[in-house]
This record gives structure tokens, C-alpha cells and sequence, in this order.
């Protein structure tokens, strides 16, 4: 990927971050991102606690002799399928590996596995050229429909 840290448009530029994509049950989500939250504010331009989070999915494994599943379920056999419902939760942090420390530190002590499937990608983020009295018809405030309904 191109460096960015030059690009400069109307509408904004964007800034180098690490997306940090975590599997996770659903209800679990409100967990983890409270505990990253006692360590980085997940801040996206002037908002904090910024995540998307995915709809339901499955998750499969198979776990090996001596994992965690086949020691703590009676009677599970290594090697055998199971699959589960999980969630992708996505939240994005600057590029510092002693902020990285502190949240994935974070994320796997309040992940229900010992072993979390976790994704760690370069990226770069959108900062838009903010103006909170935008004119511009698109914006929800002047598209007559207002924010969507929310859902938690």
C-alpha cells in the first residue's frame, strides 16, 4: 500500500493505524472493548469507544491433545469439529507498539478463549475535514431523516 502520510483533499486525509480484528461471542463484545477502554480512549476523530462489530457468524476448530476444550470438556476428543457462533469485533488504534502492548494485553484477558483468534493489520483511516455545521444535504442533520434508529 501507498504512503499516505501526505495525502491532503478537501474532504480530509487519512492517518497510518493498526486494525485490530478480534473473534469473540457477541455478548462478550461490551467486555473486551471496557477493558481496552481502561487503556486507550479508541478514539476516532472526535468520537471515543469507536468498534463496528459484525453480525453473527460461526467459528470452527479442531481442537489438538492437551488444548483447553479437551481438557476442561469431559469427553471431547481431540481432533474433533466444533463450531460455535462468534462475532468479529473491529476497533483501530495509532501505530505504537507500547499502545499495542496495552490493549492486546486488554483484549486477551478479557477474551473467553486462552487462545483468541486475533487479526493485526496496517491500515489507514479516513479523517474527515470536520465541520459539525456542514450544509452538505447528505449529512444527517440535513437529510431530514436524522441518525438511523439505534440498536443497543
Amino acid at each position: 500500500m501507498h504512503d499516505l502520510s501526505e495525502y491532503k483533499a478537501k474532504s480530509g486525509r487519512f492517518e497510518p493505524v493498526w486494525t485490530i480484528e478480534i473473534q469473540t461471542l457477541e455478548e462478550d463484545t461490551d467486555r473486551i472493548l471496557d477493558a481496552v477502554m481502561q487503556v486507550h480512549p479508541l478514539s476516532f476523530g472526535r468520537y471515543q469507544r469507536n468498534a463496528s462489530i459484525s453480525a453473527v457468524g460461526k467459528e470452527t476448530a479442531q481442537p489438538e491433545p492437551n488444548s483447553t476444550t479437551t481438557t476442561h470438556i469431559e469427553g471431547f476428543q481431540a481432533g474433533m469439529t466444533e463450531t460455535y457462533p462468534m462475532v468479529e469485533l473491529k476497533i483501530s488504534i495509532e501505530r505504537d507498539p507500547k499502545v499495542l502492548e496495552k490493549v492486546m494485553d486488554a483484549i486477551i484477558y478479557a477474551h473467553h478463549y486462552e487462545e483468541p483468534v486475533i487479526f493485526l493489520r496496517e491500515d489507514w483511516a479516513s479523517r474527515a475535514a470536520y465541520n459539525p455545521n456542514s450544509t452538505n444535504p447528505n449529512r444527517w442533520w440535513n437529510n431530514g431523516k436524522g441518525m438511523p434508529e439505534k440498536v443497543g
